[in-house]
């Protein structure tokens, strides 16, 4: 079966940066489980996965406006350092769920300074390229279950 809109998908894949670092990969754990056509991946890696068949491999980049977007300025602000529990110990790195006017988003410190800190709103991977291997391990009709769930049950996706 081809990959196709509302099929059960389930890869192995490894993730690396423009510097050719390891940023994430399914090695040595369960593939990768998801409902195609539904915007669970980025959506250059679902265009490219469109129309595959299990057993293939191959290797996909994917910029980062189909990816985890462009790296937008407007989202690195400074906070006041008193916004912070004073006996928290605030390290660049450090990852903080916030409110916005567009509800709630996770932030990352990038500076600390004794009267503020710098968080930064996009994600990690916003502005890089990504640069994905795949092998397409198996591709089925997804369940009435799993559409209606919007996530794959069982083996590889998630159990209830």
């Amino acid at each position: 079966m081809q990959i196709a809109n509302e099929t059960a998908v389930f890869i192995h894949y490894t993730l690396k940066n423009s510097a050719g670092d390891i940023v994430d990969s399914s090695e040595g754990s369960e593939p990768l489980a998801y409902i195609h056509g539904r915007g669970d991946i980025v959506p250059g890696l679902e265009r490219a996965l469109s129309g595959r068949n299990p057993g293939e491999k191959f290797e996909v980049a994917v910029s980062p406006a189909d990816g985890y977007g462009v790296h937008r300025a407007d989202r690195v602000q400074s906070v006041p350092r008193s916004a912070f529990d004073p006996k928290a110990e605030i390290k660049p790195g450090m990852r903080f769920q916030a409110q916005n006017e567009g509800g709630l988003m996770v932030v990352t410190v990038i500076d600390v300074s004794d009267t503020e800190v710098t968080v930064d709103g996009n994600h990690p991977l916003a502005g890089e390229m990504l640069n994905f291997a795949i092998e397409v391990v198996n591709v089925r009709a997804a369940t009435q279950e799993e559409l209606e769930h919007g996530h794959i049950h069982g083996e590889g996706g998630h159990h209830h």
